[in-house]
């Protein structure tokens, strides 16, 4: 027989901010007019954060458009990207506006990889500003005292490009009201997080398998269609990194490919197809894998790189699901590998593919969450555990 299960009442949700009616700033909206044309573009990670200024401004300002994605597909005309790089000039210091301001709305890190890797984007002339006084906003932290939400940029630039630095201030009180909403809420009961950790307090210490001396981080890339292509054929797999976390040791192989390259695999691997073709069969990197990983507790980020390696017949006898791991320890989904190291403070280093760098941020996330000898269970302070060996 079924069991009864109460049913919780869903929020209701605003279709324009797309926020739950009890906490809209519709009603703050102050729309002008602005004479440069903006064009948004939204990382999509970023456009599902609650508190993301992009949409507010974009609402704001009649004469902008959004685009949630990775690049744009054409440069506009008469065109400038606010993006704060070494080459870029004030805007106090332009003897004329652009026609179109594109803004790049994400965390700093993301917005850097959307300018850099985007061939539109990357080709367009850069401005930046210098706010003379803090930002406002509370509820996130940024990176540095002077940087601003987006709509707080925006708006001081349109200003700075019509000669009256404050005449765009009214589109920020619907960002000042969502702010003061949010900090209004703050302290009104423990938070869904706070009642789930309460909850878990009495959990066993999980975070113990990170002290397992044998513990190895792997990291792998494929071979294959996306399956939003529809393709069922499972990719093959192309490249292996790993790291022994007790003695910092690395294994590093790339695969020869099986089968014709799928297209952009070279480009999203960060690898030239030269040294992709130029890779081992796959008994070689096999038999290099077993050699190097012997019984450890194999550690991924999701199942991915184990479904890889059992395409190719190698399935680890003790595996160990790092992404799971970290999400019971922060009580919430943690992301990306890139965008949860970057949260426990790793910077990224642009170093042997996209494999490099994501075998380098799960390098962190262990690091800075494994128990220390002889004690509890961690509270996600960092920890020293691996050593930096220069690469075999």
């Amino acid at each position: 027989m079924r069991s009864e299960v109460s049913e919780l009442p869903f929020r209701a949700l605003c279709l324009t901010c797309r926020r739950p009616k009890s906490v809209c700033w519709c009603g703050a909206l102050r729309p002008m007019l602005s004479s440069t044309r903006v064009v948004f573009v939204q990382h999509p990670r970023e456009s599902r954060v609650p508190i993301s200024t992009c949409r507010m401004a974009h609402l704001s300002l009649p004469n902008s458009e959004l685009h949630v994605g990775l690049g744009l597909p054409r440069p506009p005309a008469d065109a400038a990207v606010l993006f704060p790089s070494d080459d870029a000039v004030d805007v106090g210091a332009l003897e004329r506006p652009p026609g179109t301001l594109v803004v790049v709305d994400g965390t700093w890190s993301n917005a850097r990889k959307v300018v850099q890797r985007d061939p539109v984007l990357r080709a367009l002339p850069r401005v930046r500003v210098n706010p003379s006084r803090p930002g406002n906003y509370r509820i996130r932290k940024e990176p540095k005292a002077h940087c601003l939400s987006t709509i707080e940029a925006v708006a001081l630039v349109l200003g700075v490009f019509e000669g009256e630095p404050e005449k765009y201030r009214p589109i920020l009180s619907v960002f000042d009201r969502m702010v003061d909403t949010q900090l209004q809420h703050v302290g009104q009961g423990p938070s869904r997080h706070a009642r789930r950790r309460q909850k878990n307090k009495s959990r066993p210490e999980f975070l113990a398998a990170l002290r397992d001396e044998s513990l190895v981080v792997a990291y792998a890339e494929g071979n294959g269609l996306p399956s939003s292509t529809g393709s069922r054929v499972r990719p093959e797999l192309i490249q292996l990194v790993a790291v022994r976390v007790a003695t910092g040791e690395r294994f590093e192989v790339v695969l020869k490919p099986r089968r014709e390259l799928a297209p952009r695999v070279a480009f999203h691997l960060d690898l030239p197809e030269s040294a992709l073709f130029a890779g081992v069969s796959v008994a070689e990197a096999l038999e290099r894998w077993r050699a190097f990983a012997g019984d450890a507790l194999v550690a991924t980020w999701g199942g991915f790189t184990l479904d890889l390696l059992e395409v190719e017949g190698e399935v680890p006898a003790r595996t160990l699901n790092l992404k799971h791991l970290c999400s019971q320890h922060v009580f919430r989904s943690t992301g990306g590998i890139d965008a949860f190291a970057e949260e426990l403070g790793h910077v990224a280093v642009e170093s042997g593919g996209r494999a490099g760098r994501r075998i380098a941020a799960l390098e962190h996330i262990v690091s800075s969450l494994s128990p220390r000898r002889g004690e509890g269970q961690g509270e996600g302070l960092p920890t020293a555990v691996i050593s930096a060996n220069d690469p075999h």
